[in-house]
């Protein structure tokens, strides 16, 4: 019979907070306490006590899901190889237990090779790493006037040529400019077929992002970054984002999206959920560093071109869920945009929450919201390994 492990603390489940105990172990086996009537992350007001137990200082939260991983450790998606173990390994160290690797566009021959790579990890964890899910395709099929930090190999899409791509590796996502010739039929296809089509990279405006949001792609890539923007007289792609769409992803760096922007977008789309877009500089000292076939350059808190041009991030996640804590969420709506709901955007309901029969992806954090634990299928993630492979 498997070892089973239990946690003691603030559980945080699908119908709120207990107070008590999780056990697990590739699985999550039971979880039993007291249900809380308040918010144990929150201090209570003066001369209030809580029914049942006083909170603890522990809070047990579903392990993140990150849909828009570049790199990490100083390894990019698109050198392939082995490259994304080691990607993996270092963002479970920040509590990603599950991830989508996304590559850069590229010649068809970089993204055989990076896709290829993909396909084999999603075949079998690696030890001490994050369960890669699947693919997300961030180009080719961009509009190359709204490259932002891709290299300049955009081109429009066929459906043959996306087959081709996704016989490499469990696609899950991809990025298409709506506008391109062609597009939008195939944002119809693909979406029939059950993959997430998002809009990104985009010169489109109001009306395109509706059309496609009509014929089924279901997201934006990188809200706000990379889009025609909103006006009130022309509302853009980032105003059909915020008019219409159900879920959206975003960076919350805190540099790629103003506090402001972040909290209009978290009233107007109910379910947007939270991206790193990190880079080969993530967990690195500043620097040179490749995104794709691009050099990038780490200083100041974030990674840019040479003119300038933000370039991915070096956010992780357990960072997102402190700044989404530090603009006025709360924990357990930190804890929704940082795993529950990039699960339920890609499908999946044995992920992103804590309930008996999920996996055991699971964090501990401190008050302070440090990460003190990351359990990954049960497996214990040790935060301070050497990052090599």
């Amino acid at each position: 019979m498997p070892f089973t492990t239990q946690l003691h603390g603030n559980v945080l489940t699908a119908q709120g907070w207990v107070a008590g105990a999780i056990s697990f172990n590739d699985l999550i086996t039971d979880i039993s306490g007291e249900t809380l009537d308040f918010d144990p992350s929150l201090p209570l007001p003066i001369g209030i006590k809580p029914l049942g137990h006083s909170p603890s200082d522990q809070f047990i939260l579903p392990g993140f899901i990150d849909c828009h991983v570049h790199g990490g450790g100083g390894k990019d998606v698109m050198d392939a190889g082995d490259a994304v173990h080691l990607i993996a390994r270092m963002h479970a160290q920040h509590g990603t237990t599950s991830m989508l690797a996304t590559t850069m566009t590229a010649p068809a021959a970089d993204l055989e090779a990076a896709l290829s790579a993909i396909g084999r990890a999603c075949l079998q964890r690696c030890d001490g790493g994050a369960r890669i899910l699947g693919a997300h395709l961030e180009g080719p099929y961009i509009n190359p006037g709204k490259l932002g930090a891709q290299p300049d190999f955009a081109v429009a899409a066929t459906l043959e040529q996306v087959d081709w791509l996704r016989s490499f590796a469990p696609l899950k996502l991809i990025t298409i400019a709506p506008e391109v010739d062609g597009h939008l039929e195939l944002v119809k296809t693909l979406s029939a077929s059950g993959m997430r089509v998002q809009i990104g990279h985009t010169l489109g405006n109001y009306e395109d992002g509706v059309a496609a949001l009509n014929n089924g792609a279901t997201g934006f890539t990188h809200l706000f970054n990379a889009m025609s923007a909103f006006h009130h007289r022309a509302p853009g792609m980032a105003g059909a984002a915020l008019a219409h769409a159900e879920y959206a992803e975003l960076i919350p760096d805190l540099l790629h999206v103003h506090p402001g922007a972040i909290k209009a977008a978290l009233r107007a789309i109910p379910r947007l959920y939270c991206v790193t877009d990190s880079t080969a500089a993530s967990g690195m000292p500043d620097g040179e560093y490749m995104l794709g076939r691009q050099v990038v350059h780490k200083c100041m808190g974030g990674v840019r071109l040479a003119d300038g041009t933000l370039a991915g991030s070096t956010l992780t996640m357990d960072q997102a869920l402190r700044n989404l804590v530090s603009l006025g969420l709360d924990l357990a709506e930190a804890s929704l945009r940082t795993s529950t709901y990039p699960a339920d955007y890609l499908g999946i309901t044995e992920r992103g929450r804590l309930k008996t029969g999920c996996f055991a992806d699971i964090l501990v954090f401190d008050r302070q919201l440090n990460l003190t634990a990351v359990y990954v299928e049960g497996e214990q993630i040790d935060l301070n390994a050497a990052n090599t492979n």
